[in-house]
């Protein structure tokens, strides 16, 4: 097994764990099975008043592990892969307790568009931001760019996905995109505090006020998850990507039709 996805459960609060620490905490296709149990397993626990969710290691999530990629066969289409994915990061939105995400170090690609669906994200001075999709040839196709339009605008949005700029940690704070940003060492007992505030105020005062907040963001990231699942397969069939492949594969320029 490449890694793993913990989940740690002390009292009313739980506890998420990324634990690939060796690949910077890189999802492979275990991991998001394990992942999407774990908030499976969430959603369907009314005892659970807040969830931290956090990297063992240097970084967060270093976004996908790209060494994992075609090494499991599968029978799946490659939207049917994709519409699996998300389905089971929307499991968040069943969840009745808030998710804080501690993140540290890189938080990239779909890994940091997963932090961005959740309620809470703080960082560490040494965290990174970074959508490097078109990189690779492809889109976000997670839901955080719906999340990054609603919290920055536009200008960060497109300047993030179209030229892949790096965020720091208080460029993201400056953005709105993390509330908080503390030393390395703090990240977690800061997170416990948190979520300790959290589980003590009253349970349904606060899943109403997070029924307010979710009908204020969900349906513009549904449909922009549901755009994602059309127009990244379209990609994926596309004869840019195919010529974006054959040319790293060749180690050449790609020669693109720009249609």
């Amino acid at each position: 097994m490449a890694g793993k996805v913990h989940l740690e459960i002390s009292g009313p609060i739980a506890t998420i764990i990324n634990d690939n620490p060796e690949k910077h905490n890189a999802f492979d296709d275990v991991m998001d099975a394990q992942l999407f149990d774990l908030l499976k397993q969430l959603a369907s626990n009314s005892e659970i008043r807040a969830i931290i969710w956090k990297g063992t290691g240097e970084s967060w999530s270093s976004g996908r592990d790209v060494g994992s990629i075609g090494v499991k066969k599968t029978e799946l289409t490659h939207h049917q892969l994709m519409t699996r994915g998300i389905r089971g990061i929307q499991q968040i939105w069943q969840i009745q307790a808030p998710i804080i995400c501690a993140i540290q170090g890189w938080a990239i690609g779909g890994s940091f568009q997963r932090a961005l669906l959740c309620d809470i994200r703080i960082a560490a001075e040494n965290a990174k931001f970074i959508l490097p999709e078109i990189s690779h040839g492809v889109i976000p196709d997670t839901g955080g760019a719906s999340v990054l339009f609603q919290i920055a605008g536009h200008g960060l949005v497109s300047d993030m996905i179209l030229t892949g700029r790096r965020l720091s940690a208080q460029e993201a704070l400056q953005h709105g995109i993390v509330s908080r940003v503390v030393p390395r060492e703090e990240l977690d007992a800061t997170a416990q505090a948190m979520a300790e505030k959290i589980a003590d105020s009253p349970a349904f005062t606060i899943k109403m006020a997070r029924q307010v907040l979710s009908q204020l963001s969900q349906p513009e990231q549904a449909a922009a998850m549901e755009n994602e699942l059309i127009y990244q397969t379209m990609v994926n069939k596309s004869e840019d990507f195919a010529e974006f492949r054959a040319a790293k594969t060749e180690q050449r320029e790609p020669n693109y039709k720009r249609s």
